[in-house]
């Protein structure tokens, strides 16, 4: 018998302590798809459940995939929108032997809160109990009780920086297919610690304690009777209730061992919390030791201006200690978000002196705009392709954009955010990273791969922003205490265990 699956999702990473909302604007910006139109999807997670579900011989029904850059929390209105259709499409589609729904994890709504375990029990709700739902998630995920409990699988990213987005799609078509088949009988238990990681200190390629306990969780899929694993470090900007990183361990039937194993992940993770915390050097002083190490590019990491994590790519910080720098005569490169500078520089035209008050346009709560005066060298669209990472192969949109030289500095000033990759938004414009002296890069882990080989020293600026990799820094409001790094200690810890076990056909 052929079986049917209903495949869709909204997907993005929020950020609560960014500016402003996510809106249907920007998922129309990035990725909206419609019923049959979301079939022609080769790439990323999304590609990697529709190849494998082909392949296994199982009818898709297509419901809706949207997808946007991540950003501050959704708007109450964009939510309800976006599931409200995907919701309708499902009933539509009735009947339905699976639901596949490739999701992030850590997005957030207002007044909604956890928008994944919203999401998933609308359409448990929908499907009933005995319809087997299976959901993919980055391994940054906030996974929750509501998560846990409305679904049958959660099969989570293995790398960080993200690779194998696709291989994720795979792995959760091929287990909800064997589910369908009746070849196997998921239990799934979740521990989670109270620990939050910085991206920075979150890569699964060694050395680093996330690494170690990557590959360990991975080891235990070699178990009989144990069908998943994942590790999970949460991603540490939204502001939630319960928040921590841990584990998942799906095995056959068999829940006490689901819940034992997944227990011993969050006891390491707990274990390991004092390897996890970030320090950076002031823009400034950055600038002064990368001036000190020979040759080039000396990455300066600006964590706190993130787009891949919901900042707004508006920061001066370090571009500003670049200017400002005595001696610097090699030529630089530097990033910004500035809609009202990147029309500017559009109506003065290629080979236009301009005068700019840079930055802090978007998102105003971190810093303040700098006067930049330079030559305008080449005007784009703003398009670009990625070549890698979740987005490989799709385009970028950065809007109009410019590139600036003012002294030694070359600054790309664009309209719209987009998730850094490697360095396409730099080479789209003409930027050479390869001759450059420091590259300021606004990702936490990504720069790993997107600039491999190729850089001599990458330091960690210590600038204000809603992305900062120094989480000691951050107040949350809806987070619980005791979590770490708050709270180095907590007496007779103990992992939060949340279970769920398919019944017995």
């Amino acid at each position: 018998m052929k079986h049917r699956v209903a495949v869709g999702n909204i997907f993005t990473e929020s950020n609560h302590l960014a500016g402003g909302n996510t809106t249907l604007a920007d998922f129309e910006r990035t990725e909206l798809r419609r019923g049959a139109d979301l079939l022609a999807i080769r790439d990323g997670v999304v590609g990697g459940v529709l190849g494998a579900l082909a392949s296994r011989g199982v009818e898709v029904a297509p419901l809706l995939v949207a997808s946007a850059y991540p950003g501050g929390i959704l708007s109450e209105e964009c939510y309800l929108t976006l599931k409200g259709e995907l919701i309708e499409r499902l009933k539509e589609a009735l009947p339905v032997d699976g639901v596949l729904l490739p999701l992030h994890g850590a997005a957030g709504v207002d007044r909604v809160g956890d928008l994944e375990g919203d999401l998933i029990e609308a359409v448990r709700e929908v499907v009933g109990a005995e319809v087997p739902v299976v959901v993919t998630l980055d391994c940054h995920a906030h996974v929750t009780r509501q998560m846990v409990e409305n679904s049958d699988a959660l099969v989570a990213w293995e790398t960080y920086p993200h690779r194998d987005s696709f291989t994720t799609g795979e792995r959760g078509a091929n287990l909800l297919a064997d589910v369908l088949e009746g070849k196997v009988r998921p239990a799934m238990a979740m521990a989670k610690a109270p620990v939050l990681v910085s991206g920075f200190k979150g890569g699964t390629e060694p050395p680093g304690a996330f690494a170690e306990i990557m590959a360990f969780t991975k080891s235990l899929e070699s178990r009989d009777g144990v069908l998943s694993t994942s590790a999970f470090l949460v991603h540490p900007h939204l502001d939630l209730s319960d928040m921590g990183g841990g584990g998942v361990v799906i095995t056959d039937g068999d829940i006490d061992t689901a819940t034992s194993l997944a227990g011993e992940i969050a006891s390491k993770l707990w274990d390991r919390r004092l390897e996890s915390e970030t320090t950076g050097l002031s823009p400034t002083e950055a600038v002064a030791r990368g001036q000190s190490t020979e040759g080039g590019p000396v990455l300066l990491l600006e964590l706190s201006d993130c787009v891949g994590g919901g900042a707004a790519g508006d920061s001066v910080a370090a571009l500003k200690a670049l200017l400002y720098a005595d001696h610097l005569s090699e030529t630089s490169l530097a990033m910004i978000v500035d809609p009202e500078a990147a029309a500017a520089c559009h109506e003065a035209r290629t080979g236009a002196t301009v005068t700019l008050n840079l930055g802090h346009k978007v998102d105003r709560r971190w810093g303040s705009p700098i006067e930049v005066s330079g030559v305008v060298e080449r005007l784009t669209d703003g398009r670009f392709t990625y070549t890698g990472g979740i987005w490989g192969g799709q385009f970028g949109e950065m809007g109009p954009s410019a590139v600036v030289r003012s002294g030694s500095v070359e600054i790309l000033i664009m309209t719209h955010p987009t998730y850094d990759w490697a360095d396409e938004q730099y080479t789209s414009t003409g930027m050479d990273t390869r001759g450059a002296k420091f590259i300021v890069v606004k990702n936490p882990m990504n720069y790993r791969i997107g600039y491999g080989g190729r850089f001599v020293e990458a330091i960690v600026v210590d600038t204000p922003g809603p992305t900062t990799a120094i989480l000691q820094n951050i107040d949350y409001e809806r987070l619980e205490r005791p979590y770490f790094p708050k709270d180095r200690e907590i007496e007779g810890f103990k992992p939060t265990i949340y279970k769920h076990a398919t019944r017995k056909p």
